[in-house]
């Protein structure tokens, strides 16, 4: 009986964009949620927030520059934050951020060394590219 009952709540919190994240009662969320036109509108905002987020990221792959990684972790954050599927798929990520953060904080010489090198890494080759002209001599040797 209680496996009828709990399945078919979750029936119902299943729509288009798939199952809704359970919110605290009386929490902004709820109150949106509770006005069907409003809380489809707020879903289908974070949904797009979440996609134009995570196209920028994916866009940034092909584009030269950093940060590619960011934008596509703040997209499933967005996600998850509404939506029950992204949610399970973002954990795995949240889990490992953790992880990496606790690690830190045990050997922050060490990983602040690391971040250090790796910024003046980045501003190194951000300096040679634009030095150098790299970007126009692999213009040239491509042909365009």
């Amino acid at each position: 009986m209680v496996d009828a009952e709990s399945s078919r709540t979750s029936r119902d919190d299943t729509d288009v964009l798939g199952g809704k994240r359970p919110v605290p009662r009386g929490s902004f969320r709820d109150r949106v949620r509770r006005k069907p036109v409003i809380g489809v509108a707020w879903r289908v905002s974070v949904f797009m927030a979440g996609l134009i987020s995570i196209l920028t990221g994916c866009a940034l792959v092909v584009l030269p520059g950093p940060l590619t990684i960011p934008p596509i972790l703040l997209g499933l954050w967005l996600w998850s934050t509404e939506f029950e599927w992204a949610h399970r798929f973002f954990h795995p990520f949240k889990k490992k951020g953790q992880q990496a953060w606790e690690h830190s904080k045990q050997h922050p010489v060490v990983d602040g060394t690391v971040t250090v090198a790796g910024l003046a890494g980045a501003v190194v080759a951000f300096w040679a590219v634009g030095h150098f002209e790299l970007i126009d001599r692999g213009r040239t040797l491509v042909g365009l």
